[in-house]
Parts: C-alpha cells; structure tokens; sequence
C-alpha cells in the first residue's frame, strides 16, 4: 500500500530535500527498521513522491541528485514522474533510472482518454487510501491561474479524481481565488474557469459531488462582489456558476471530513496504528478529524503565504482540527529579530499575530531549529509559544500519531 505520498510541483531546493532525507531516516531506522530487511520489489512502497513540473529538476542538478541517490537507498521509497513534463523540459533520468529502475518510474498510466497521464497516477494513489467508495479528493489552490500552473494542475488531478469515482472538491484561498472568476479568455493555455465548470459537468453526469469553494476574505480584499439574497444564501456575482464564495468557515467544514487533499506542494501521511507511541503534541479532545501541518516556508511580509498560513490554521483548530504551523526554510525568517511595524501601516505584524493566537485550541506552533542555524540566525525571545523543534521532532509530527487524534492519515501543506 502508498502508507504515505508527496506531491511536488515547485522547484526543491537542497533545504527542503536535506530535511525529507533526515526524516526518511527517522522513520526507517528509528521506527521502521524491519522495512529495511526486505528485499527490493518484495512489496509496495511505503513512501511515493510524485514530482512533476519545476520539482523535476531536482532529478538532474547535482546537488539535488547526490540526495535522490540517498533516499532511494531505501527500498520502500518510489518515485513517480510526470513523463509530459519530462519530455517538455528535455529532463533525462539517465544514471538514476539506471540506478534505481525498480523505483523510479517514468511511464505513466493510461488514463480514459487512452493516453498516458501522471494525474491518473497520483489519483489511484488517492483511490487506494480511500477505500471503499464512494470517497472524494480534495485540492487546495493559492496560487493565481496563468501566472502558476498549479490551478490547470487541480484541474487534471480532480478529473483524473473523478474518473476513478471520487467525489471533487475544490479550495481557493489567497490568490487562488481567482481560478473561478468569470470571462477568462486565454488564448495561449488551458482555460481554468471553463475547467471548473467542466469538472462539475463531469462529476453530475458520473453520479458524484463537485464543490468549488473560495474564501471569502481572499474574494472581498481582490474585489469580487457578493450578495446576501435575504435567506442565506450567498450569492457570487463575477464567478462561474459552479464556484461559491463563502466564508471560510464553509471550506473547513468540508476540510474537517476524513478525504485526502492534496496542492501544488503537500503530502498524504498516514497514521500509525493505534496504540503507538504517541507524539508530543495532542487535539484538546477526541477527534477523528485528520490533523493538518502547514509549513511556512517563505519569508514574511514580500507575499501573503506566512500570514494567510497562519490564518488557515486559527480558522482550522477553531473548528475543532488539531493544527501545527512548522516555520522551516525561509519561513524562519518570520521568528527572527523584534519586527516593528510603522504606527499607520496596514500591513499585519506576524510576530504579534502569532502571540495573539498561540494560546488556541488545538493550535500549535513550532520552529524548525536547523533552519535557524543554515541562516546564522536566532529566534525571537518573546515567542515563547513556538516550540523548538529539529530532525527528530519534525519526524514525530509527521509519523506519530497525536493524541486524542483517531483519524486515518494526516494533511501536509506547504505554503
């Protein structure tokens, strides 16, 4: 069985791909080490990263390769590429094919068009976790159509979800909502908004639900117009039809059901029986609502991801889902020194937002210790609530199951 995939699509830098290795081996030799005895192709991956778009490239640098040739030492891990995306970028696999031909695959199933399709690939993933059906897929969209492919790629990955009979389900947020905007006309790529409504289309004439959903918050500050018709109903005035503006509330509740969702960066971890040593955090009472970890991995202030990251998992552990918020890579940068912001600026200071909300609910808040020492930098004193964590911790979040938690697998997303 995949007890656990990645999806990628961004370039992955040696950073990222050093902390995946040091958790690879926690989980092998710390928690797993009898995975390590069999022998090659004697059973099913535990761990599969499916890389496509700017996350090839790492399978060519040098850099980056040196790593691969770690992780694939270990039997249980596969890689499944994007063999179009392949091709378009004249990415060659050559020695690590050679290397590693058991568990770097590069053709691609045949999807119902009878073509080959990576999309197809990561929705069978999807399908076996979920089982038996009826079962949905999720996808979590923050970057803007055109600009980023990640929304054309939730297009194909939600109709790849619904050939194998899964419901779909849609989230923007951010930037994101602009995938469901109305009178897209590009004459140079796939048309995202005509792809929402394709995918509901599909999805009513399959027999199964298709909800495209948009926050209202992103919608409201990028100036989409709404309008209350008297009996609550919301209604979207500049969205194709199947796309609803809606508080965010709307979106969590759809989050707090047990389906995988996946985005452009994320990963599907499932949880140790159980009974396992539990991790060092816990969800303030019983729950079978799959826990998210968001990682904040770009600096604050010059985007939205860090604060837009943060206010998901307020939103998110206020409904109940236990939440952990890890400041890893750049991300770090938003624990770093005494920000202070001008009396009159509207801009929002991530330090104090993170000590206004670090007492929630099942919120929990945590630094990424070598990343603090790859940038010869130190975290601020007063964030006392965010916890120091390293390689060992990370991996506990990831592989152990938290307490008071009884759900099947675990969301990442990485923002």
């Amino acid at each position: 069985m995949n007890a656990h995939f990645f999806l990628f699509t961004s370039p992955i830098l040696p950073e990222r791909l050093g902390w995946i290795e040091e958790c690879l081996k926690f989980f092998f030799v710390q928690l797993y080490p009898e995975t390590l005895m069999h022998q090659k192709g004697a059973e099913s991956p535990i761990f599969t990263f499916f890389l496509t778009s700017d996350a090839l490239y790492s399978l060519a640098d040098p850099e980056t390769l040196q790593i691969w040739n770690i992780i694939l030492s270990f039997t249980p891990v596969r890689i499944v590429c994007d063999r179009q995306e392949l091709d378009m970028r004249g990415i060659s696999l050559g020695p690590l094919k050679m290397k590693f031909a058991d568990q770097v695959v590069d053709i691609n199933s045949m999807a119902a068009d009878n073509k080959p399709s990576f999309w197809k690939d990561l929705a069978l993933a999807i399908r076996q976790s979920k089982t038996p059906l009826p079962g949905t897929a999720g996808w979590f969209q923050t970057g803007s159509p055109y600009m980023h492919r990640s929304a054309w790629h939730g297009i194909r990955f939600l109709s790849a979800a619904i050939d194998e009979r899964l419901s779909a389900d849609l989230y923007t947020y951010l930037d994101g909502i602009h995938c469901g905007h109305q009178g897209q006309y590009p004459t140079d790529m796939e048309n995202v908004g005509k792809g929402i409504v394709m995918l509901d289309q599909k999805a009513t004439a399959a027999g199964l639900s298709f909800h495209a959903l948009g926050c209202s918050h992103s919608a409201s500050s990028r100036g989409y117009n709404t309008w209350d018709d008297g009996q609550g109903q919301v209604i979207s005035t500049c969205t194709e039809r199947p796309f609803k503006i809606r508080d965010i509330s709307w979106m969590i509740e759809r989050l707090s059901q047990p389906h995988p969702v996946l985005a452009a960066d994320a990963g599907h971890l499932a949880m140790r029986k159980q009974g396992a040593t539990p991790s060092f955090d816990r969800a303030e009472k019983t729950s079978t609502m799959p826990p998210v970890t968001i990682l904040v991995t770009k600096s604050p202030y010059s985007t939205a991801f860090a604060s837009g990251a943060i206010s998901l998992a307020v939103a998110s552990a206020h409904a109940g889902i236990l939440t952990r918020v890890i400041f890893i890579e750049d991300g770090i940068y938003a624990l770093n020194g005494n920000h202070r912001l001008a009396e009159n600026s509207a801009e929002t200071n991530i330090q104090e937002l993170i000590n206004m909300v670090a007492g929630s609910e099942n919120l929990h808040f945590f630094a990424f210790t070598p990343s603090l020492h790859k940038r010869g930098i130190q975290k601020e004193k007063s964030l006392n609530a965010v916890l120091d964590i390293g390689y060992p911790g990370l991996g506990k979040i990831f592989f152990y199951p938290p307490g008071n938690v009884h759900a099947e697998h675990q969301r990442l997303l990485v923002f």
